[in-house]
Parts: C-alpha cells; structure tokens; sequence
C-alpha cells in the first residue's frame, strides 16, 4: 500500500529541527501542505526565533513543496488558533495535526523548581490541547482528521530526572484515548508516538556512536503511518532506531470480595490473585473497568 498525502493539509509544531523537521519534510515530499511551526526557543524554551522555520519552509519550496511557516508559541491558545486560522486561509482544511512540539527542564524532583515543572507541562499538555482543540471543530466539520499526539518512554516507563517531562507525556496518552473515542464517529483518529531519535533534546544523553543509528527519518517512517487515511486510532507506536513496537495498557482480570472482606488485610492476602496476568486485557474505555467490578459483584450475589 501507497502512503501519500495528495490534497491534504498538514499542521507539525515543532517543525524547526528534528523530529518536527523530519515528519514536515516527508508529508511535503508525499504530497501534503505543510504548515512549519515552530517557536524557535531554545530546548529548554528560552527564546525566540523564525529562522529555524523558514529554512525547513524554504526547503520545501525549493523542492516543489507548497508550505506556510508560523511562530506560534503552542502554549498560547491565540497564537495556534492564528496559525489554524492561515492555513485555512490559504487552503480551505485542515487534515492533519503533529504535536510535535516541546522542551526539556530535566532536574531531579527534589531539585526541580516548580516552575520548570509547570512550563513544561504548559508547551506538552497545554501545547497539544490547545493545538487539538484548534482543528477539532474543523476536523469535525469535514469528516476527517489525523491527529498525532507525541509521548516518550520517560511517560511510559519514567525516566531520572524527567518528573516533569514524563507527568508531561502520560498526559497526553489520557487525552489521546478519550479524542480517539470522541473523534471516532466524525472520522478522526487519534494515535501517539513514543519517538527514540537522535535530536537537540538527546544530544548530550547518549554517545555518538548510538546516536548515529537513532535518526529521525526512522522514526517519522512511524509517525506517517499514524497520520494516513488507513491509520488505526488510539495507538501508541514506538519506534527508534529501525526498532517499531506497539505499547498498551493492560489490566489484570482481577478478583472479587465480599463485602466482609473489603478490608485492607484481604486486599494485602489476595495480592497475588489479583495481580495474576494470565487474564489480562486492554480496557476500550474508562467504563469497562466498573463494567467489570460489576460483574463480579452481580456474579457473587447471584450465586
């Protein structure tokens, strides 16, 4: 199966450098309009800056490519819902969305300025709700849209020194599966990537020779795939290094007791019961959980 992006209209924060960069150079190569955004801070969001996106603009026209390029601080609503309101402008949709856009304030909890914790939560969470938000009601609209959320394996998995930044990137997980269920009847499929690439955010984290195999094209061959007209929805795809790898939540069948035994010390003796995986399962949503302690429930008084 051919993947392109003919007629369609994309929107990648973050598009300057790296990951961003990539993923808006490969929807331009395959078809798409691309709107380059991006802030041009520092990594650690200090700054201003548009010259980092008007070289990936230019390299996009200088290979037949049509694109905008926008500074919109992703945490500033205003900021994104102008840079939405252009591109409608100048092409009528928007079917695409790549939150790709963030910074890093890594420091131990215990050293870790609140501050530092809160802005980095404003450009992750913030930053792709208000991006999302931007292109909901058109995406509606139309009957079609693609939206990537970016999350990482420090929000996975947890990570030293990345309190902040992984609270940052389970977040967008949560909102990734609640948009998937909500977009589903109006065509729009929400997925999330959790990206292992050597980039100004991993430069100093890992040696040269590594780094050199973790290239960003390997990992935007993943991030297409989420954004195409066959993409799945409320997937999280891993990829790095040439590795691709899916991660789910699952929950363990579980146990029940009986109102007696609802205590802390019955709870404590059946640990290994209810943590047995043998039955284990990816929830659909929120409600299957209490749709499934119910059950148990109307089972034991039943019989």
């Amino acid at each position: 199966m051919s993947v392109n992006f003919e007629g369609q209209v994309a929107i990648v924060t973050g598009a300057g450098n790296g990951l961003g960069k990539s993923h808006a150079l490969a929807l331009a190569k395959r078809g798409a309009k691309v709107v380059v955004n991006d802030l041009g801070g520092a990594r650690d969001g200090v700054g201003a800056s548009a010259s980092a996106a008007q070289q990936v603009l230019d390299e996009i026209i200088s290979q037949g490519g049509d694109a905008i390029a926008h500074g919109a601080n992703v945490a500033i609503y205003a900021e994104v819902e102008d840079m939405v309101n252009q591109a409608m402008a100048r092409w009528g949709r928007v079917d695409i969305l790549i939150n790709n856009a963030g910074i890093l304030r890594d420091k131990s909890f215990a050293k870790m300025p609140l501050d530092d914790f809160k802005l980095v939560m404003d450009v992750h969470v913030m930053g792709t709700v208000n991006a999302c938000k931007a292109v909901w009601g058109i995406m509606q609209e139309q009957g079609y849209g693609r939206i990537m959320v970016t999350t990482s394996s420090s929000g996975l998995y947890g990570n030293f020194g990345q309190a902040n930044y992984g609270a940052a990137k389970m977040a967008v997980i949560g909102l990734m599966n609640t948009l998937g269920i909500e977009g589903e009847k109006y065509n729009i499929r929400v997925n999330a990537l959790a990206p292992a690439a050597a980039t100004r955010m991993t430069e100093d984290l890992l040696p040269a020779e590594i780094l050199e195999k973790m290239t960003p094209e390997a990992v935007t061959a993943g991030a297409l795939t989420l954004c195409h007209e066959a993409a799945p929805s409320r997937m999280i795809l891993c990829a790095g290094a040439g590795g691709y790898s899916s991660a789910k939540m699952f929950e363990t069948d579980g146990i029940y007791l009986s109102p007696e035994q609802q205590t802390p010390e019955e709870v404590v003796a059946n640990w290994q019961a209810l943590s047995n995986e043998e039955n284990q399962r990816a929830l659909e949503s929120g409600f299957k959980q209490s749709e499934k302690f119910l059950k148990k429930a109307q089972q034991y008084f039943s019989s």
